[in-house]
């Protein structure tokens, strides 16, 4: 039989489904894939139930329905003085991934160059090349994870069309701050390029941090397509909802694929999340804090053991060195053997990683209930004290 396309039959099964299906084998409490447990608004799901029977069930419009575009476009004022026309410049997806993927379907031409940021989300680089864009890495290192300006200047070239900034940063943790952004600004602005910002993370950020969109630099807001995801905002990962915001005319190329992709999203589910935008600053303070106090309890827990846990500003995820715990072999070993012997599962960093060559870190979900992290971090502790005998 003929083969399917060469480009994404070369990928083998996502990490995150082989590390997950292990860990349902084992039993094992799951770290490894980024979804959240125990923080979904009780009220978010009861709009949703509500507009189920109160609105329609047929194709609302292909950009979103009007309170959601509004919501959107109101939430982004609220919080980063973003003066966004609702009507032309918001765009409704069937969740974050789809964004980014119309955002790339809809700009790339074959052989434009895309700049993109290790480690890096493992969508980027398969959608990247199947729209036909040749891809430009540059390597953020543990564990300071500086970018390397010098590397990302060199990136850029009159080929590239984009970069992809996933800012807060997974699965590092990372925030970039100011002079960092107007670094890359500068770049964008000097080689006519844009930046797909994936920020669904804009408000899983820790310790007092404010979040700064690439959209609010100067000249940046004709350059930027800004990616949120309600399932982040609201932990509702299964709705698939998310939104893009741009100038028109980036966004017009964009919502062509959109329109071929998915076309459009479940109504109940865009009018509970407009309903969720709305929220007062006490939500959004305590799903940060929440998480915050997550954060911390992960982070002691694995340092107690003997990890060296590396800071996380914002996201779900902590990254440990696990060197010091005298394992022999590589994150892709050491995750499968916590998995099967103490029950306990993360994913190998190194799969961020196009080279694979980041091989001594994991990856670690602390978004997950207060019980099931401390019976988490319970099992790694018998299981190293025994191994250390």
């Amino acid at each position: 039989m003929k083969a399917g396309n060469s480009v994404l039959s070369g990928y083998g099964t996502t990490i995150f489904e082989v590390m997950s299906r292990l860990a349902n084998q084992h039993g094992a409490i799951n770290l490894g894939q980024g979804f959240p447990e125990g923080l979904e608004p009780p009220a978010l799901i009861a709009a949703a139930k509500r507009a189920l029977s109160e609105t329609g069930q047929q194709y609302p419009s292909m950009m979103g329905t009007p309170a959601l575009r509004q919501a959107v476009s109101d939430h982004d004022r609220r919080f980063y003085g973003l003066a966004i026309d609702p009507d032309n410049e918001v765009m409704v997806t069937s969740g974050g991934t789809e964004a980014l993927a119309d955002c790339l379907f809809g700009l790339i031409e074959p052989g434009d160059e895309v700049v993109l940021i290790e480690p890096l989300y493992d969508a980027y680089l398969p959608i990247v090349r199947r729209a036909g864009g040749v891809a430009r890495l540059v390597r953020l290192e543990p564990p300071d994870w500086k970018l390397p300006r010098q590397a990302l200047e060199a990136a850029f070239s009159a080929k590239t069309k984009l970069m992809i900034l996933n800012n807060p940063m997974n699965p590092t943790g990372k925030m970039f701050p100011a002079d960092d952004l107007a670094f890359i600004a500068s770049l964008l602005a000097r080689f006519d390029a844009y930046c797909v910002c994936d920020e669904v993370y804009e408000h899983l950020i820790y310790d007092g941090r404010p979040h700064i969109p690439l959209a609010t630099l100067p000249g940046m807001r004709e350059r930027c397509l800004r990616i949120g995801s309600a399932g982040k905002t609201f932990s509702l990962t299964g709705w698939k909802v998310g939104y893009l915001t741009a100038c028109p005319a980036l966004l017009q190329p964009v919502a062509k694929a959109h329109q071929y992709i998915t076309f459009t999203t479940p109504p109940n589910l865009q009018q509970a999340v407009a309903e969720g935008l709305a929220s007062d600053d006490i939500y959004y303070r305590s799903l940060a804090g929440g998480l915050q106090a997550r954060r911390d309890k992960l982070a002691a827990g694995l340092a107690d053991i003997g990890f060296t846990v590396l800071p996380c500003s914002g996201s779900y995820f902590l990254t440990a060195d696990f060197r010091p715990l005298g394992f022999v072999g590589d994150d892709t070993d050491f995750c499968k053997h916590i998995t099967v012997e103490a029950g306990v599962t993360a994913v190998p960093v190194s799969i961020f990683y196009e080279a694979g060559d980041i091989r001594h870190y994991a990856r670690f979900c602390f978004a997950k209930k207060d019980e099931a992290l401390d019976e988490a971090l319970s099992r790694l502790k018998r299981h190293f004290a025994q191994h250390r005998r």
